[in-house]
């Protein structure tokens, strides 16, 4: 959930989502994501992750400049 702030998320191989305050999202398992702020703006949200036997978060690489770039 984004407390303030604007944002962008996007999952693999789809466009990007921005975010607002307000806005809610649910990212299934095993989906490759990323999120963060906006260009000239910063990004709050809280996250809630339930837990499972067997299972780990993976931090992937991180988000280039570039593709950030293309955003706004």
């Amino acid at each position: 959930m984004v407390t303030a702030g604007r944002g962008w998320y996007q999952e693999w191989g789809k466009p990007a989502r921005e975010l607002r305050a307000g806005d809610v999202g649910n990212i299934p398992p095993e989906v490759k994501h990323w999120r963060g702020a906006a260009r000239g703006s910063w990004f709050a949200h809280l996250a809630v992750e339930v837990p499972g036997e067997g299972t780990s978060n993976e931090w992937l690489e991180p988000v280039s400049d570039a593709d950030c770039g293309k955003l706004d």
